[in-house]
């Protein structure tokens, strides 16, 4: 077996970070879109308020195609390799999301535009569905030991950079157009750039090689024939219980990224260049966040920080909405930037405790369900739950309760799970060059 020298890890590092940088960018542009143009463009016959449920029930759509690419993914990652899943997750994102800067408006072609737009939505959800896990694994089983924690931060910077790359160029885009000329053709810009992004993914990720432990796998020929039925078989009860302790991620997230998008811009009526650049210095310090808890959970463990993070998003249920309401720039940002490090402190030693919860048979296809079954309730529901929640009482004080709610869960859960930072990693099938 080739060694990993320090060079080959760095490339590691940076194929991990580009690639879950791109495909984030391609995913939350989509949820930026919504939040802003696609009620108008894509439902014009609904009130506002159904018009925006509308546009995020298309965003969730993405959420729910998650599990599928989890499994099909996870099945040929855990049989024949990271790399090549890894690769075929990254140009299937690419396209489709080159493909929706295209799709006509309601008014051009009818209910095809939403109907497209839904099914392009749904080929990005499997896409990322494969996408977290393959890359996260790619980071982890090339890690030394003892450094798994700092390996799996650079994929976990994905959403960070992803994030701020795609509302930035948004922002952009407002400050250089009318209104008019935006919601015409300007929001399809952001789209399209992702065929830059892709060709620079695609590169990057041709030149990286398969994991030290997965080969280790492949040469005593102990890969699982059924990945996922084996997981089941063997491990219900941690899937169960990693999938239900990271919905709190995926709501935190997204009810900030999304709702508050949504809220401040709608309801408050904030400037929407106020409300971007808040989140993107929000998003920025969350990547410096996740970076900073990441390395931590080597040192200290991975469980006692997913706690502590679901105490700290408990209590800023109420503080967030409190601070965006008052719209006063500073304390916006300031409401949005706690609750993004509740996220980042939860999200940051996720990168290698789900990996570690995991068998190497049928660690991708685990650790992918895991996180892409998380994201169906808080990604791809919560949005939608707080903008009806806000619709029918008029307040945030349900949302926030709703945010309680899915924290206490978290934190259930997370007392059931043991602790895996010594953890054997390899299963006894240690690559010959560690």
């Amino acid at each position: 077996m080739t060694v990993v020298t320090a060079p080959s890890r760095n490339r590691i590092a940076v194929a991990s970070f580009v690639g879950t940088a791109i495909e984030f960018y391609d995913f939350y542009i989509y949820g930026t879109a919504a939040a802003l143009v696609f009620g108008k463009l894509f439902f014009p016959s609904f009130s506002p308020v159904a018009g925006t449920l509308a546009a995020l029930a298309t965003f969730a759509v993405g959420f729910i195609a998650r599990p599928i690419g989890a499994i099909l993914f996870g099945h040929f990652g855990d049989r024949v390799g990271r790399k090549q899943m890894l690769i075929v997750s990254l140009l299937m994102m690419g396209l489709s999301t080159v493909a929706i800067g295209l799709v006509p408006s309601y008014a051009t072609i009818g209910v095809a535009a939403p109907t497209l737009l839904a099914l392009l939505r749904f080929v990005q959800g499997i896409g990322l569905g494969g996408e977290w896990g393959g890359a996260v694994l790619l980071a982890t089983e090339h890690a030394p030991p003892g450094k798994r924690g700092l390996y799996s931060a650079f994929p976990q910077l994905g959403p960070a950079i992803g994030f701020a790359l795609g509302n930035a160029l948004f922002l952009l885009l407002g400050a250089s157009m009318s209104p008019e000329t935006f919601e015409s053709w300007g929001w399809r810009i952001p789209f399209l750039a992702s065929a830059v992004l892709l060709v620079v993914g695609f590169y990057v990720r041709m030149r990286i090689s398969e994991t030290p432990v997965f080969q280790a796998a492949l040469d005593a020929q102990a890969q699982a024939r059924v990945p996922f039925l084996e997981l089941l078989r063997r491990q219900p009860k941690v899937l169960l219980l990693a999938t239900l302790s990271f919905v709190l991620a995926f709501t935190m997230f997204y009810t900030i990224t999304t709702f508050c998008l949504t809220y401040g811009t709608a309801t408050l009526q904030i400037s929407r260049t106020t409300m971007l650049v808040e989140a993107i210095v929000a998003s920025l310090v969350m990547g410096a966040a996740t970076l900073w808890f990441a390395v931590l959970s080597d040192r200290i463990g991975r469980r006692s920080l997913c706690i502590a993070a679901a105490v700290l998003c408990a209590v800023w249920a109420f503080p967030l909405f409190w601070l965006v309401q008052t719209r006063q720039p500073l304390l916006v940002g300031i409401g949005m930037t706690v609750g993004l490090i509740g996220f980042a402190l939860l999200y940051g030693p996720m990168g290698a405790y789900f990996p570690e919860l995991f068998r190497v048979r049928f660690r991708y296809s685990g650790s992918s369900f895991a996180y892409s079954a998380a994201g169906i309730i808080g990604g791809g529901v919560s949005p939608i739950v707080a903008t009806d929640i806000l619709a029918r009482t008029g307040s945030t004080t349900g949302v926030s309760w709703y945010l309680v709610s899915i924290a206490a869960l978290c934190l259930v859960c997370l007392l059931f799970l043991r602790e895996t930072r010594d953890a054997d990693f390899t299963d006894g099938l240690a690559p010959r060059d560690r």
